[in-house]
């Protein structure tokens, strides 16, 4: 496995110190924040994508560090009932410079459309009660999620992206490891997971659980802890609302590798994966409120050295 980095995670340096400070840190690749929930200060995406010089200079900023460029992100609500058309367009952009750079993965969100064709805001269903919840969630996955996808994986396929990586995630229609499989199938092999285990910690699943459920549709992961406010959630739930700057009264908060799990489960995590097939990137996703950003991937950096495997197998069985 190698160990990556999310470009937001140092969001308040330019893009050039962005990467000198992604290397100095022994991390080898990055994955660019490209469009929709990301101010995107390490891409100007129109111009880019306008370019081949400017596409040439992008790449070759990441080839004088050793860096990969691992992917490009563009998570967002694309079918969301105003916003949808413009988030959809960025998606659509990104694709585009995904196979004009050589870059065969993107990482989105699945997206959540409204309740209805009348609506105006996305309807996040997470209850059987009461029952037109059930006539939703059928109207969003038939009319308006599926036949996005069926077209936003052929539109992928003609610009050589090979994969598209969704992240699990709340407040979308895919936030747990049964819908995610649901539009794989749907849609093919194209779609799979970025396993990102916090979101997964604070929603009350077991990501050691989900890599197993998973499998071969594993095809990216985001390493990012969350901090479980014992006390806290005893009290209000794990359905929290509150400030995500109000660490203490949260009962839960994203939080720095190791702070929220120790290092033994990282390294059941990354052994889980190894076992499911998975050798691919751990792309580090800073957003603890606490710590300092290079204080934060550094420490992520240092954690993920000694949890997950590096070197290939080379274990056989003595014939004798």
């Amino acid at each position: 496995m190698k160990i990556g980095v999310v470009s937001d995670s140092l969001g308040h340096l330019p893009f050039e110190e962005m990467l000198d400070s992604a290397a100095s840190l022994g991390i080898e690749g990055v994955e660019i924040n490209a469009a929709n929930w990301t101010a995107a200060p390490h891409l100007d995406l129109p111009g880019v994508l306008a370019s081949a010089e400017k596409q040439r200079q992008f790449t070759r900023a990441f080839a004088a560090r050793g860096l990969d460029l691992i992917a490009l992100n563009a998570n967002g609500n694309q079918l969301h009932p105003t916003e949808g058309e413009r988030q959809s367009a960025a998606l659509h952009d990104t694709i585009r410079l995904a196979g004009a750079l050589g870059v065969d993965t993107v990482v989105l969100m699945s997206g959540l459309p409204a309740g209805g064709p009348d609506d105006r805001t996305p309807n996040w269903i997470i209850s059987s009660w009461p029952p037109e919840t059930q006539t939703i969630l059928k109207w969003q996955w038939e009319e308006k999620l599926l036949p996005y996808w069926r077209k936003l994986a052929s539109f992928a396929e003609t610009q050589g992206v090979k994969k598209l990586c969704v992240e699990i995630h709340g407040n979308q229609l895919v936030y747990n490891v049964p819908a995610l499989l649901r539009l794989r199938q749907e849609i093919g092999p194209i779609v799979g997971a970025n396993l990102d285990p916090s979101h997964l910690m604070w929603m009350g699943a077991d990501p050691l659980a989900a890599v197993d459920a998973l499998g071969e549709a594993i095809l990216h992961c985001h390493a990012k802890d969350t901090y479980l406010n014992k006390p806290r959630q005893a009290v209000t739930s794990l359905l929290e609302n509150g400030s995500l700057t109000d660490i203490a009264a949260r009962s839960w908060s994203y939080i720095t590798l190791g702070f929220g799990h120790p290092e033994g489960w990282w390294r059941d995590f990354c052994y889980r994966l190894r076992l499911a097939g998975y050798d691919g990137w751990l792309s580090i996703e800073h957003e603890d409120v606490i710590l300092s950003r290079i204080e934060g991937l550094r420490r992520s950096v240092d954690l993920l050295r000694s949890a997950a495997p590096i070197e290939a197998s080379d274990f056989k069985l003595q014939a004798f």
